[in-house]
């Protein structure tokens, strides 16, 4: 992910989250130096977001044309999400990324191929 860009996964919610401690495994490969934003949303029908959770990192490649895994992991207390039973309103979990200060468009690269790369790939733990 290069500068000025985003992605998302949203997720709909089918109830309520407990408070708790919340997991970012954010392995990628890093193709030139970036700091990546990552957020953690609650995104209402309305399609306003209330952010739960935020991270950010300045990754540098590993030089050599190295495309292993930068390893990234953290951690947030998040509180209580809640929706719901059932989620009526079709409340969202959303996970965004962002890049900045590159000018490389494939900066920050999800590690999508896991061991192969000698690194996990990206995942979220809920409490």
């Amino acid at each position: 992910m290069g500068a000025g860009r985003s992605q998302e996964a949203e997720f709909t919610l089918r109830g309520d989250i407990p408070a708790g401690q919340w997991t970012l495994v954010g392995d990628g490969i890093i193709t030139a130096s970036v700091d990546v934003t990552f957020e953690l949303l609650l995104r209402r029908q309305a399609g306003v977001d209330t952010e739960l959770a935020r991270w950010e990192q300045h990754f540098d490649p590993r030089g050599g044309g190295d495309f292993d895994a930068v390893i990234y992991e953290a951690t947030a207390e998040v509180a209580a999400v809640v929706v719901g039973e059932g989620n009526p309103d079709g409340a969202e979990l959303v996970f965004r990324y962002s890049g900045t200060d590159t000018a490389v468009p494939m900066a920050y690269v999800p590690n999508g191929e896991g061991a192969e790369h000698n690194g996990r790939i990206p995942n979220l733990t809920l409490p």
